[in-house]
């Protein structure tokens, strides 16, 4: 069972449930199981200072990412429009690395570890391979908020390149400034230029693995390049809770931070053999007060542990 003994959400339960929504998946990422690992440069902004002093994003600096697939299957498909795609970056340097972790949607599936652990239970499938339809559905019912991340998902086509996929961060994240002011922000990593959606008919056509081979053919032509966003806050947005997003956040001030411009492949090795880790950030962000931030920071080190 994925509930720990007291009947409380832990890390280590969390984990778990994730493991067995996906089938148990041996040596796997509890979530995003599939990836690929790439390399990159970091060229901060004019701008960057003026929100954060960390020195990650105000300076140059090379760039470990990874692109993934959600879920904990490492075979689903890269195509798959039910799952959304992720982008993990490590910025900078010891001892002022920072490791930043965003999707395809600018809202999580669950406002606390409860909720969480309630949500993957009652998503996990039977003996028959699939859950219990009644179960998701009371669960859903009783919890509208768990749905916000699905109904944008269904809402909007899947883009047809990881390389112009606009990615988003669901927490807020306290940021720091040369200048001493302490606001909250949001990351969003976009891609320079349009994202590229292909029309209904033609999306059916393409193989499962385009996207990937996609990405690769951008990377040969040095044409992978993301601008590092941040959504500035105003008084009163829910910086408590990742299932909402901010009042008009599509059409609020954003500062741009940088660019990064993807070069190369690198082995997966590279990027499997640590963690990109939530918690690590570099002096001038600091870790965001909601409590799913809490419980990832364990969770993506319990998940390393299990792989290994």
């Amino acid at each position: 069972m994925p509930e720990s003994p007291n009947g409380a959400a832990t890390p280590a339960s969390i984990v778990r449930a994730l493991k067995a929504l996906a089938g148990n998946p041996p040596n796997a990422r509890a979530s995003f199981a599939k990836g690929w690992c790439v390399r990159g440069t970091y060229t901060p902004s004019d701008r960057a200072g003026d929100v954060t002093r960390s020195r990650s994003f105000t300076r140059p600096s090379r760039v470990l990412a990874r692109f993934s697939v959600g879920g904990g299957n490492p075979e689903v498909t890269d195509t798959d429009r039910h799952e959304l795609r992720g982008l993990s970056l490590r910025l900078g340097s010891e001892p002022n690395r920072s490791d930043i972790l965003v999707q395809s949607a600018p809202v999580y599936f669950a406002r606390t570890p409860e909720q969480l652990l309630a949500f993957l239970t009652a998503h996990i499938p039977g003996p028959d391979g699939r859950p219990d339809d009644a179960k998701v559905a009371a669960f859903s019912a009783a919890n509208p908020e768990t749905l916000n991340q699905a109904n944008y998902v269904a809402a909007r086509r899947r883009p047809g390149s990881f390389a112009a996929t606009t990615y988003w961060g669901v927490h807020a994240f306290p940021a720091t400034s040369l200048h001493g002011e302490t606001r909250f922000i949001k990351f969003k990593i976009a891609p320079v230029g349009d994202d590229i959606t292909p029309a209904g008919p033609e999306a059916a056509t393409k193989p499962a693995d385009l996207p990937h081979h996609d990405l690769n053919a951008r990377i040969a032509k040095g044409d992978v390049r993301f601008n590092v966003m941040a959504l500035l806050d105003r008084p009163g947005d829910p910086v408590m809770d990742v299932t909402t997003r901010w009042p008009d956040e599509d059409s609020r001030e954003e500062v741009r931070l940088g660019t990064i411009v993807i070069t190369g492949s690198e082995p997966s090795q590279i990027c499997d053999a640590a963690i990109f880790d939530p918690a690590n950030l570099a002096d001038g962000i600091g870790h965001p007060p909601d409590e799913i931030f809490a419980v990832r920071r364990t969770a993506y080190a319990i998940s390393l542990a299990k792989r290994r």
